[in-house]
């Protein structure tokens, strides 16, 4: 894992503290989900860094093709995410975007559109706005991939993940995405966009929702996600 200066628009004078607490993900990572490896991959005969995985990915490959995340959500990025998703702060959007735009160059490069995560009608009235969504237009803006918020549907309401095992997320989510208009995605190479990336269902959920409607690729991005240390040998 790598600190990285913010290369655009700073903060407040008052978060500027705040910001060099930060963790900015970036390679090496585990080519499938960027789980960030501690220390630069060397010394393996015929073995690329972009091809090694973690054990999670060896044991169960996702749907998506890769995944990767701006920062690492810890006690430092907390507050500037929920702030963000719940307390109506979007003048940090450019900033969001610059750093997910830099984790997500490669995906970016070659994709067709960038689709984010959709909130239930419920949710979106209650919270007024998707914060994935802005976070696709602000990336679309900033790299010049078109995005729709509209392609990608959550139909069925579902209750918080927060507290749910990895299981019980897979659970939750089952079946609660559709596709508005699956001759829009097939063949083409999409982005899906998320704020947080915890256990990484919701992402699995949509993807493999999006790959039946005939979408040739899916990758993933996120503003954050959750680092759980993985178990001693």
């Amino acid at each position: 894992m790598g600190r990285w200066v913010v290369d655009t628009v700073l903060p407040p004078t008052d978060d500027t503290d705040l910001f060099t607490q930060l963790t900015f993900l970036d390679e090496p990572c585990c080519a499938s989900c960027g789980y960030p490896f501690d220390h630069e991959v060397t010394g393996l005969a015929g073995i690329s860094a972009f091809d090694l995985l973690c054990a999670a990915c060896l044991a169960r490959r996702p749907a998506y093709a890769t995944a990767r995340s701006a920062l690492q959500y810890d006690d430092a990025s907390r507050s500037l995410v929920l702030a963000f998703k719940h307390g109506g702060h979007t003048d940090r959007l450019h900033t969001f975007a610059a750093q997910m735009h830099r984790a997500g160059r490669v995906a970016l490069a070659h994709a067709d559109l960038i689709v984010p995560v959709p909130l239930h009608r419920t949710r979106l009235v209650k919270r007024r706005y998707n914060q994935s969504a802005l976070l696709a237009r602000a990336l679309s803006r900033r790299c010049g991939v078109p995005m729709d918020a509209h392609m990608l549907l959550r139909p069925r309401k579902t209750p918080s993940q927060g507290g749910l095992s990895a299981a019980g997320r897979r659970r939750n989510v089952q079946g609660a995405f559709e596709v508005a208009r699956p001759e829009a995605v097939a063949g083409r190479r999409l982005v899906l966009v998320d704020d947080v990336m915890t256990t990484g269902a919701t992402l699995e959920a949509c993807t493999r929702t999006l790959k039946r409607a005939g979408a040739a690729r899916v990758d993933a991005l996120c503003l954050a996600r959750v680092v759980k240390p993985l178990p001693a040998p």
